[in-house]
């Protein structure tokens, strides 16, 4: 019987790396640490395996689809396929409240185009019954957005990714032709960036779901985390915000599928865009 197989991206530090330490306490088999930087990611290793815990570590550079290729390549030769995937590599330049574009279109292609091109080359060797949890925030709540002809494309139960493309997209062409307009946005459009992104990766899970049946995905605001993109410092520390994903992954029902979990496994209705209970402002 083949091992069983967990990868997890963005996982040096913060909420991936407790990710990882969660998998390598619960899971059985083996749990794959991946990182774009290869010296962080082995200090990573190392560190695990002063706990006690046995990772084993790949580069990976989700924004470049050479590396995410070479990753897919070396997982279907060592193990025909894999059983848990998490995106959770992400980035958000905090002193860039109106980014510009280059600064924007760096955070879409991070957080929401990667996902794209993991799409392409990860999702076909993904085992019946694995589990996919994609790492969403507040930020990614429809309520985030006020335009109401992006609100009902993005309700569309016929949702395409061709259409969350052209929402990201119209995005990015409006900080490059300086017509963004803040009233589009919550928060008076603090961030744009990072909710779009996380708009699109929330939204991009309910497509692929429809897409995959054999599978479960899952997209999850884990809380506002102690880590070095949470500006200003946290509320939970990354142990405590990994509880629900390991819980997507280890214990939830296989019948639960492309719903958007709160940090306190909370169901919540993705589609509510005036609910601004679940929005982000200010610190989150």
């Amino acid at each position: 019987m083949a091992d069983k197989i967990a990868v997890v991206t963005g996982a040096n530090k913060g909420l991936g790396y407790a990710i990882v330490k969660g998998l390598c306490q619960k899971y059985d088999g083996i749990v794959y640490l991946t990182a774009r930087d290869e010296y962080r990611g082995q200090q990573a290793i190392k560190t695990l395996n002063e706990l006690g815990l046995k990772p084993v570590f790949h580069q990976l550079d989700v924004s470049d689809s050479n590396s995410v290729e070479k990753f897919a390549d070396f997982i279907k030769s060592k193990h025909g396929g894999f059983d848990v995937l998490v995106n959770n590599a992400a980035i958000l330049e905090w002193d860039a409240v109106y980014p510009t574009y280059e600064v924007a279109k760096r955070n879409i292609d991070v957080n929401y185009k990667s996902l794209l091109t993991i799409e392409k080359y990860l999702y076909p060797l993904l085992r019946d019954g694995a589990r996919v949890v994609n790492i969403s925030s507040a930020c990614g709540h429809l309520s985030n957005i006020k335009n109401k002809r992006w609100i009902e494309t993005l309700m569309d139960p016929d949702l395409t990714t061709e259409q969350i493309n052209e929402f990201v997209n119209e995005y990015l062409e409006s900080v490059k032709n300086k017509t963004f307009n803040k009233n589009d946005y919550a928060d008076d459009g603090k961030h744009a960036e990072h909710r779009v992104s996380k708009i699109a990766l929330t939204a991009l899970t309910m497509v692929q779901q429809r897409k995959y049946e054999n599978i479960s995905i899952n997209a999850v605001h884990p809380g506002h985390i102690k880590t070095d993109m949470a500006h200003g410092g946290g509320e939970v520390d990354a142990d405590e915000a990994a509880k629900v994903v390991l819980y997507l992954i280890l214990e939830a029902s296989p019948k639960l599928k492309g719903i958007f979990m709160w940090n306190n496994k909370r169901l919540i209705d993705w589609y509510d865009p005036y609910n601004t209970e679940f929005s982000c402002t200010g610190l989150w």
